[in-house]
C-alpha cells in the first residue's frame, strides 16, 4: 500500500490518480479528504501532518509514503515523529516533495531552515528515500483566475523575467515512478518545465487558450509585496519576490530530470493552460 499525504493538493490529487490507474493500493490522506474526492478503490483517511499521532493508523501496513513538506504549515511539522510513525507502520520507502529553494535560497528561514531540516530528517530516517525539488508551479497561475474571469487582466511583477515553471502533473508522474520503481533511492531530483517563460508570456498563453485577449498589467514590487502579504509571512514574501525578480542561474536552469525519469519532455505552460482553462473563463 502507498500512502499519499496532501492528497487533495496540486500534486497529491494527480498522484493519487496515477497510482490508482497503475493498479496500486492507495490510501489518500489530508485534513479534509473524503471518498468523494478520490478515484474508485482509493481509501480516504483524514489526518493532519502537524499531528504525527493522527498519521499512525493511516500508515499501518503501508510500504511507501509520499510526504509533502507541509507548505505554509511546514514549521509546525515534527518530521522525526512522522518518519518514526512511518517506520513503525512498515513503510520502507519515502518520497519527499521538497523545494528547489533548499539549495538556491539557503539564507531563507523557510528554505534553508525548515525545508532543509525536513530533508535532513528524511535522509537520517533509515528508510529508502527520494527527494523531489520542484521550482515554481504552473498552477501558481490560479492566482490570476479571478482577475482573468472578471477583467481579462493578469497583474504580476517582473513581467519579462523568465523561470522554468513546472506542471504539477509532471511532478506527480515522477513521484509515482519513484514510489513504484527501484533504482531511485538516495536520489535528489530537480523538477522544472522545459523552457523559461515570463509572466507576460504566461498571460499570452492563457489568452490563446481562452481565444480572447488578456491584458498584462505589470505590478511594482511594492504592489506585489502587498498582495503576497495577504497570505504569507513577510520573510517568505521577500524570498518569493527575490526568486521572481532576481532569479539565480540555478533557478533559471532547465533540469533534465523529468525527461530522464519519464522518457518524455516536461509539459509546457501552454499545455497546462489548455487543460485548466475552465478556471479562467
Amino acid at each position: 500500500m502507498i500512502v499519499v499525504t496532501g492528497a487533495t493538493g496540486n500534486v497529491g490529487r494527480p498522484l493519487v490518480q496515477a497510482l490508482a490507474g497503475a493498479g496500486e493500493k492507495v490510501t489518500a490522506t489530508s485534513r479534509g479528504v473524503s471518498d468523494a474526492d478520490l478515484p474508485d478503490g482509493v481509501r480516504a483517511r483524514p489526518a493532519d501532518l502537524t499531528d504525527a499521532g493522527s498519521l499512525r493508523p493511516v500508515l499501518d501496513g503501508a510500504e511507501a509514503l509520499f510526504l509533502q513538506n507541509g507548505g505554509a504549515d511546514a514549521h509546525l511539522l515534527d518530521p522525526g515523529q512522522i518518519l518514526d510513525a512511518a517506520r513503525d507502520g512498515g513503510v520502507r520507502r519515502v518520497v519527499l516533495l521538497s523545494s528547489q529553494g533548499v539549495t538556491t535560497r539557503p539564507e531563507s528561514a523557510f528554505h534553508g531552515g525548515v525545508a532543509r531540516a525536513i530533508e535532513d530528517a528524511v535522509r537520517r530516517s533509515g528508510l529508502e528515500w527520494v527527494i523531489l525539488r520542484p521550482g515554481g508551479f504552473d498552477s501558481n497561475a490560479y492566482a490570476w483566475a479571478e482577475s482573468v474571469r472578471a477583467l481579462r487582466t493578469v497583474a504580476a511583477p517582473f513581467g519579462d523575467v523568465g523561470l522554468p515553471t513546472v506542471d504539477p502533473d509532471d511532478i506527480a508522474e515522477v513521484a509515482a515512478a519513484t514510489l513504484r520503481e527501484d533504482g531511485h533511492c538516495g536520489q535528489v531530483y530537480e523538477l522544472t518545465g522545459p523552457a523559461l517563460t515570463t509572466p507576460r508570456q504566461r498571460a499570452g498563453a492563457l489568452a490563446e487558450a481562452l481565444g480572447e485577449p488578456v491584458r498584462f498589467a505589470e505590478q511594482t514590487r511594492d504592489e506585489a509585496r502587498a498582495q503576497l502579504l495577504r497570505f504569507m509571512p513577510g520573510p517568505v514574501a521577500e524570498t518569493t519576490l527575490a526568486i521572481l525578480g532576481e532569479p539565480t542561474p540555478a533557478e533559471r536552469r532547465i533540469s533534465p530530470d523529468i525527461e530522464r525519469i519519464l522518457g518524455r519532455a516536461p509539459r509546457t505552460f501552454t499545455d497546462w493552460a489548455h487543460r485548466h482553462i475552465a478556471a479562467f473563463r
